[in-house]
């Protein structure tokens, strides 16, 4: 018999292995990306193999809040602006990012590279689309793809989710 956090981590691995099987192209392009707690849970579960603590998300949140609080007050000029949104509310990774705001809600990514052939397989059939701009990959866990030419995120891809 499965105890209960057994059986959340099996319906975190199977709930992620369907999303694998998803019926859409296995590439797909995004303007915006993954939530920071989406980032913090696959790195989690590829981590540790199970699903965090009520007390390890806690921390988490308290934590993100507090950069964010921290990054928003050094930046006036995006405190007060319409994507002031993206960090407050949502958390989430989306096109036209600098480098600084990415790693504040993504992380460290988990490789980096300038090279070519490395960014036209992440992209695949959309790198005719992406290459004019992207001069750098960052890849993260669940899939993502994001693609920046000098300090600007210019696109996103994602391998193995259904539509979105």
């Amino acid at each position: 018999m499965l105890r209960p956090r057994s059986l959340s981590v099996f319906l975190a691995l199977v709930g992620l292995a369907g999303c694998a099987v998803g019926s859409g192209p296995d590439v797909q392009r995004a303007a915006q990306g993954p939530t920071a707690e989406e980032i913090h849970l696959a790195r989690f579960v590829g981590d540790y193999g199970r699903l965090p603590t009520f007390d390890e998300s806690t921390a988490f949140r308290a934590d993100l809040e507090s950069r964010v609080s921290a990054f928003l007050s050094r930046r006036p000029e995006l405190s007060t602006s319409p994507r002031a949104g993206q960090f407050t509310f949502q958390r989430r990774v989306a096109v036209g990012m600098s480098t600084d705001e990415v790693r504040l809600l993504a992380g460290a990514p988990y490789g980096i590279t300038k090279e070519e052939p490395r960014m036209e397989a992440a992209a695949r059939q959309f790198w005719p689309a992406i290459r004019g701009r992207a001069k750098e990959l960052w890849t993260y866990p669940g899939g993502w793809s994001l693609y920046f030419d000098g300090d600007r995120l210019v696109d996103l891809t994602v391998t193995g989710k259904p539509p979105l």
